[in-house]
């Protein structure tokens, strides 16, 4: 579905450079009058002009200057911010260790209300137990040569989960039922985990569907995605975490997930496809 940096993320690029050429305009001057005034090659006015090539903060200071506009350059290097967030590379997120990105998430979980998580890669974060939580984070630790600061980022995890149990949120949880079978930490780990959806299931509050595996299925696995109540989804890519809010996308990854949905199975018989990856553990 999102295999690169999103329209939403590109919208907001073709947004600020659609300003910055309309500040050009207003101040009656063309590309190559900026490019001259900022000391810049001619092509560099035009690339940013149509968003083919993004500005650095310091670009836009420069430019706004250039137009007599100084007062529209903390607004225009805030819009930079919010489209430079939209994807980040998973170095650029974690390049001050796991814990600060478990921990980054959190203001959002807790002003969301109604959860939709689908995983086609591993159980989600949210009802990890301790023990596969951090299989996980060592493996991405080594594997992206971090800074080990894994048991803290095991525990800003665990700390946030306490959101399952707090407020009037509602989560529904959607997952492969290769999920279940793809091992990680070893059978023990595993059997714990597999255990412990079946605990989370019996909430009130949570719904926990399992995809099974068929050989004639028309809507086929997606890469993993969060829907925070319908205001914004989160993106796990092999590059990086995509945030979208642009609302037509939201609603594509809400439609998707009712689609996988229909698709799950739930209570007795999604217990039953867990049991038997238990079973399957030996």
């Amino acid at each position: 579905m999102a295999l690169s940096a999103s329209s939403s993320a590109q919208q907001a690029r073709q947004a600020l450079a659609d300003r910055l050429a309309e500040l050009c305009r207003d101040a009656g001057l063309s590309g190559r009058d900026i490019a001259e005034r900022c000391e810049w090659h001619p092509s560099k006015s035009s690339r940013i002009m149509n968003a083919r090539t993004p500005p650095s903060a310091d670009d836009i200071r420069a430019w706004c200057r250039a137009c007599g506009a100084d007062d529209q350059i903390d607004d225009l290097i805030a819009s930079l911010r919010t489209a430079e967030g939209m994807w980040v590379g998973w170095r650029r997120m974690e390049r001050a260790g796991l814990k600060q990105a478990q921990e980054a998430r959190l203001p959002l979980y807790q002003r969301t209300r109604r959860f939709r998580s689908y995983s086609s890669w591993l159980v989600p974060g949210m009802v990890q137990t301790r023990p596969y939580t951090t299989s996980a984070l060592q493996a991405i630790q080594r594997r992206r040569g971090l800074v080990d600061d894994v048991a803290d980022a095991v525990a800003a995890r665990m700390e946030r989960q306490r959101v399952l149990y707090e407020g009037d949120r509602r989560f529904a949880f959607l997952v492969e039922e290769s999920v279940l079978r793809s091992g990680i930490g070893g059978s023990e780990v595993m059997t714990g985990q597999l255990g412990h959806l079946i605990s989370i299931a019996s909430l009130p509050n949570v719904s926990l569907g399992v995809v099974p595996m068929r050989p004639d299925r028309e809507r086929w696995p997606a890469e993993g995605f969060w829907i925070y109540d319908a205001a914004q989804v989160n993106v796990e890519l092999i590059s990086g975490y995509l945030t979208l809010t642009q609302p037509s996308e939201v609603a594509m990854y809400a439609e998707a997930f009712t689609e996988l949905a229909e698709l799950a199975v739930y209570g007795a018989q999604a217990r039953a496809l867990i049991t038997s990856a238990v079973s399957a553990l030996g």
